[in-house]
């Protein structure tokens, strides 16, 4: 059995993502309060493997989770594209006339502001989780109060199911990285095909220092597929920056890295993985 920790609760979006991963195997799944607590639940349990939300389609990247997974040092071993369809729920009995109040994770309240603004006397509250709202309501028996939630989750804690697909981009995916020790990794990867890869690095301070790191990457047939930039804490204006590139030989993939360390600094690979499944529409 796979043992996957998770940051929220059960019926959670991270835990659907795990399942679709791990696909015809059996998961067991380990909910976390924060993403950094599902680092010390990895410490815990060397077995156990991590999986996170990296970024989504509408709301971005999810900037402190590329630092947790730089300096935990955990690598990469695969992602998952997760279709992400939220549902507005509460207790059985109730109507979406009773409710006053809406619970939900900060980033799917983001995400469903249109339906939101079509209730414009219902007063919106963040959790920290939107499984975890789903439970809270249940648990506590929160009468005029719904939360935005997963399907999974409302099934789950048996609430009733007011409205569907209530996001406002039927596109929205959230990007999910999974993550492990070294051993586990290797294991996943069996008969794998490595063609990605997440990189962190820093350029020098001076005129045109990114733009010929990224012509050396282009140079040997890289695509870069994200780049995103975060400030260095105590360094003013400088930065260090995040690349997912794609590539259709490693060994070429290897030699560009070699390439680029005269021009770089602080190079960490954070994983070499397969380019991940994406759940349908």
């Amino acid at each position: 059995m796979r043992k996957v920790a998770i940051q929220g609760g059960l019926g959670a979006y991270h835990g659907i993502a795990a399942e679709n991963f791990f696909v015809g195997e059996e998961v067991e799944i380990v909910p976390c309060i924060t993403f950094k607590d599902i680092f010390t639940s990895i410490k815990k349990d060397p077995n156990i493997i991590g999986i996170m939300a990296i970024e989504n389609t509408i709301a971005g990247s999810l900037l402190q989770n590329y630092e947790l997974l730089k300096t935990n040092k955990l690598p990469i071993a695969g992602e998952y594209k997760q279709r992400v369809s939220h549902c507005i729920s509460a207790l059985p009995g109730q109507s979406i006339h009773d409710i006053t109040e809406v619970i939900s994770h900060p980033i799917a309240l983001m995400q469903c502001v249109n339906f939101l603004e079509t209730l414009p006397k219902v007063k919106v509250v963040e959790h920290e989780d939107t499984a975890l709202a789903a439970k809270d309501i249940a648990d506590k028996n929160m009468l005029g109060t719904a939360a935005i939630c997963s399907t999974r989750a409302a099934e789950i804690y048996g609430l009733n199911i007011l409205a569907r697909g209530i996001e406002t981009n039927k596109h929205n995916f959230t990007r999910f990285l999974i993550f492990g020790n070294r051993w586990i990794v290797d294991e996943i990867q069996k008969d794998e095909v490595l063609n990605k890869s997440s990189i962190v690095f820093t350029v020098p301070h001076s005129e045109g220092s990114l733009s010929q790191v990224l012509s050396v990457l282009s140079f040997y047939h890289v695509n870069l597929t994200k780049i995103q930039s975060l400030p260095i804490i105590g360094r003013e204006w400088e930065y260090q920056f995040y690349v997912d590139i794609k590539f259709d030989n490693y060994d070429r993939y290897q030699q560009s890295l070699t390439a680029i360390r005269p021009l770089i600094s602080d190079l960490k690979i954070l994983g070499d993985y397969p380019e991940g499944r994406q759940s349908e529409l």
